[in-house]
């Protein structure tokens, strides 16, 4: 079986899963297989889209060679139901099967104050507990300090009502996930040397 990123999201109106399908093109681009996954909603009034894309499961996770993770803002932090998701990986933990693989983060907020640094950030805290190396977005990318649209170095990101992301969104996602994509390829030939 081929190394593979896997991208998990949670979305409810679907700008999330436009960011992940952007960051999936990017690592696909760069000659590495990716999984699209999301995870379910926490009830049945929840208006979850996953649009067709697969539930994530732990054996997806564990054998990916690197990870972007993404939901919307909730308030400064991501979205319960991929929080929920998250407390379901501690067998993960222990066998520390997370650990040295590379991780990217991303988000949407409806506006340019919602959160999104700090929603970033709290998908970050989980993955450093797994031990995961954390890939963001440089300043060589010029899009970033130019954007007056969602991404940050702390990753890619889309602010608005509409699912629809702008050329720049577009343009960092894409950048997120060539770059996640270089550090997996990096870390998975890392591996086959040493063994």
């Amino acid at each position: 079986m081929s190394a593979y990123v896997l991208v998990l999201y949670y979305s409810r109106h679907g700008a999330t899963r436009e960011l992940a399908r952007r960051i999936a093109r990017g690592v696909e681009a760069s000659g590495m297989d990716v999984r699209l996954r999301t995870v379910p909603p926490l009830s049945s009034t929840d208006e979850s889209d996953a649009d067709g894309d697969l539930a994530c499961s732990l054996a997806d996770l564990a054998g990916c060679a690197g990870l972007a993770l993404g939901s919307p803002t909730r308030f400064g932090t991501m979205a319960a139901p991929l929080k929920a998701f998250l407390e379901t990986t501690s067998a993960l933990w222990l066998q520390g099967a997370l650990i040295d693989k590379p991780a990217a983060v991303f988000t949407s907020s409806q506006s340019a104050h919602g959160g999104q640094e700090a929603t970033l950030l709290s998908m970050i805290l989980p993955l450093l507990h797994h031990g995961m190396v954390l890939v963001g977005l440089p300043y060589d990318q010029a899009a970033l300090t130019h954007s007056r649209d969602g991404g940050s170095p702390y990753g890619a990101g889309h602010i608005g009502d509409r699912p629809r992301l702008s050329p720049t969104e577009a343009d960092l996602a894409d950048a997120l996930g060539k770059r996640l994509a270089k550090w997996c390829r990096m870390s998975t030939d890392a591996a086959q040397g040493a063994s």
